[in-house]
């Protein structure tokens, strides 16, 4: 696969070409968000071939992404700026929502935009090098890129107030702690990681894959009484599924290992 944008490549790997690793590839600029970058990312997320079933983001160089690209930043009116926000609430959306599962490969700077882009993920591995920030309350400027949304369910509106009032930033450990990462490895393995839970992910029914993606951070935002409606009724759907009833029978026959994985 390839992109029109020379700041982003798609590559597919895994013994059926199943994992696409989709990396920033403007380490010159520690990868900051060029309207550009983020639009080739929604491209991206958008034309997967087939025989994908997970996707890795990963930033070249020394940092995932630096956040927007303040060169580009420019005087709008007020329309002018709501559709800006909008089209990367798009792009974003288009990881957060594509296809398949969605998982990080984070390592030093994760700010602003950046952190933003790796909220719309599914998983976040983070090696000990990464830091977390939003300085956008400190410039002037407020997110614009979904970040209001998705953030404050993985930290809580309280911290991520703090972040943006005060410019907190937050070492690997401590993001990890709080819920910004689900997984921290040594520095220079976020990717092995990433690489390795992908694997695991492929082998998963796809259904089951798009239903956690798709409707579980929906049942998650509805009354109660809804949530478990929308949940027997997916249930009830992947459950039917030829590959699902495949699957429960090689179980019970005993051809599917019983071990659980360790992470």
């Amino acid at each position: 696969m390839s992109t029109t944008s020379p700041d982003l490549s798609v590559e597919l790997t895994g013994q059926n070409k199943d994992i696409a690793v989709v990396r920033l590839t403007r380490p010159a600029k520690r990868n900051a968000l060029s309207d550009g970058l983020i639009l080739a990312i929604r491209d991206a997320f958008q034309s997967f071939a087939d025989s994908v079933r997970v996707a890795v983001i990963d930033g070249e160089g020394e940092h995932f992404c630096a956040g927007l690209d303040l060169s580009e930043l420019k005087e709008r009116d007020a329309g002018q700026g709501v559709h800006h926000s909008r089209m990367w609430h798009g792009a974003l959306d288009a990881v957060q929502f594509g296809p398949v599962p969605v998982i990080a490969a984070l390592h030093g700077a994760v700010v602003g935009g950046g952190l933003e882009l790796a909220s719309a993920a599914h998983i976040r591995v983070a090696d000990d090098t990464t830091f977390f920030a939003l300085p956008e309350g400190t410039r002037g400027i407020f997110v614009g890129g979904g970040g209001s949304v998705r953030i404050p369910k993985l930290i809580g509106a309280a911290r991520m107030t703090d972040m943006m009032l005060t410019g907190r930033v937050y070492n690997a450990a401590d993001g990890e702690r709080l819920g910004l990462a689900q997984y921290l490895v040594p520095g220079g393995t976020a990717l092995d990681k990433a690489l390795e839970l992908a694997t695991r992910i492929a082998t998963n029914a796809p259904l089951t894959n798009y239903a956690l993606t798709h409707v579980l951070p929906r049942i998650a935002e509805q009354p109660a009484d809804h949530g478990f409606m929308s949940e027997a009724l997916m249930a009830a759907i992947a459950q039917s599924a030829p590959e699902a009833k495949a699957r429960v029978r090689d179980f019970l026959a005993g051809k599917a290992g019983t071990k659980v994985k360790k992470a």
